[in-house]
C-alpha cells in the first residue's frame, strides 16, 4: 500500500474527543502525521506480521493504521473510555481487527515486537512521557515514538534510553495539525512541530 492511499484511508476516522482532558494532554495525530510515521515504521520491517502495541490509543488512528499494513495482531490501550468508543467506531468502520482496552498503561502485560506510540508531552504533567517510554521498553523490543521536537526533549531522550542499554535513532519529523479542544486555545488550528524516533531495547 502507497502512502497516500493509507493517509486517505485514516482521513475517514473521527480522531477528537468529544470530552477532552487536558491532563491526558489528548492531541491526536493529523493523518497525514501518522501516516508519515506508520510509513516509515513498515518500511523499516517493523509491522507487517508484527505483535504491536499502541499505548495512549486514543481514537486509534495509529492502532488501526497499523492493522491496515499487515499486523499480525494490534492491542490499543487508553485511559479515557469515550476515545475508546471512539477507536471501536473506527475499527468496524475500516473493517479491521484491534484489540481495544480501556485503562492504564500499567495493566498491560505480556511482551510485543513493537510499540508504536503519541504519548503525552508531559506539559501539563511532568514525568508522563518519561512513563510510557519505560513501559514500552519493558514490554517491546522496538519502539516509536513522538516528541515535541526541541533540542532539550532530544538530550533527553537520548540520556534516558542510553541509561537503559537501547539505540535511539531520529528518524524524521513531522508538523502535527492539532484542532481547537481547550477553552484556552484562541485558534481553529495549531501546528506543533515534532520528531518521530525508533528506539531499539538493548536485549532486542
Amino acid at each position: 500500500m502507497r502512502k497516500r492511499r493509507l493517509e486517505i484511508l485514516l482521513s475517514s476516522l473521527k480522531t477528537n474527543p468529544p470530552n477532552p482532558k487536558l491532563k491526558f494532554e489528548e492531541y491526536s495525530l493529523d493523518p497525514k502525521s501518522a501516516s508519515t510515521i506508520l510509513y516509515t515504521a513498515l518500511c523499516q520491517g517493523d509491522v507487517q506480521g508484527k505483535k504491536v502495541v499502541d499505548l495512549g490509543s486514543g481514537a486509534g488512528i495509529l492502532s488501526i493504521g497499523v492493522a491496515i499494513l499487515g499486523a499480525r495482531s494490534v492491542v490499543g490501550i487508553d485511559i479515557d473510555k469515550d476515545l475508546i468508543r471512539i477507536a471501536m467506531d473506527n475499527m468496524n468502520n475500516s473493517n479491521t481487527r484491534v484489540e481495544f482496552i480501556i485503562g492504564s498503561i500499567d495493566c498491560v502485560r505480556g511482551l510485543f515486537e513493537t510499540t508504536i506510540m503519541n504519548p503525552p508531552f508531559g506539559s501539563w504533567r511532568r514525568g508522563l512521557d518519561v512513563k510510557f517510554l519505560n513501559k514500552a521498553l519493558t514490554i517491546s523490543r522496538v519502539i516509536y515514538s513522538v516528541h515535541k521536537a526541541s533540542d532539550k526533549s532530544d538530550m533527553f531522550l537520548r540520556k534516558m534510553v542510553a541509561a537503559n542499554g537501547g539505540q535511539i535513532r531520529k528518524l524524521g519529523n513531522v508538523e502535527i495539525t492539532i484542532p481547537r479542544l481547550f477553552h484556552f486555545h484562541r485558534k481553529a488550528k495549531y501546528k506543533v512541530n515534532a520528531n518521530f524516533y525508533r528506539i531499539v531495547r538493548k536485549d532486542g
